[in-house]
């Protein structure tokens, strides 16, 4: 995969962050799995600790894609586990962002994804199947929408309308 820097694209894209199209999330998250730098277009869920819709999604082929949770930042119980990193890994997934819990962090951090989250629980989700896919969600300060494209590294995490030249 080739290589981004995020704060190299924020030193040289000023006009594109003042106009909105690139914006930097807020640093908040934790740096998981062995890809600490992923980047794909952007798949959005918005749940709230239930994770059925993040395996449905993570059972799809990920195409290089980033999964985005929206998780309302619960910090009660884990939305992703091991097993889901290794899905996502096995799927083609890019990166996982969840804004909320993941556990299993010895397993994640042994697959070949990105994941970013705010923490760690060992408690696992209720099972009820209730959420919203592919609908913009509000994350880390950043509205983040279905389609736009997600650059992450060891700085920071960057959305952009449009893919960047890496």
């Amino acid at each position: 995969m080739a290589s981004l820097a995020t704060a190299e694209v924020c030193d040289s894209n000023a006009s594109v962050l003042a106009s909105g199209d690139l914006r930097v999330l807020h640093p908040v998250f934790q740096i998981y799995g062995q890809s600490r730098t992923f980047f794909g277009p952007i798949v959005t869920l918005k749940v709230f600790e239930d994770n059925v819709l993040v395996r449905e999604l993570l059972e799809t082929r990920g195409e290089g894609r980033v999964l985005v949770i929206d998780g309302g930042g619960s910090l009660r119980c884990a939305l992703v586990g091991g097993n889901m990193g290794q899905l996502a890994q096995n799927m083609g997934w890019a990166g996982i962002v969840v804004n909320g819990c993941i556990r299993d962090v010895d397993e994640i951090n042994e697959c070949s994804i990105g994941v970013r989250a705010l923490a760690s629980h060992p408690l696992k989700s209720s099972k009820k199947g209730v959420g919203e896919k592919h609908v913009p969600v509000h994350i880390a300060g950043t509205l983040i929408r279905d389609g736009e494209w997600l650059y992450a590294d060891s700085d920071g995490i960057l959305v952009s309308k449009n893919e960047l030249s890496v």
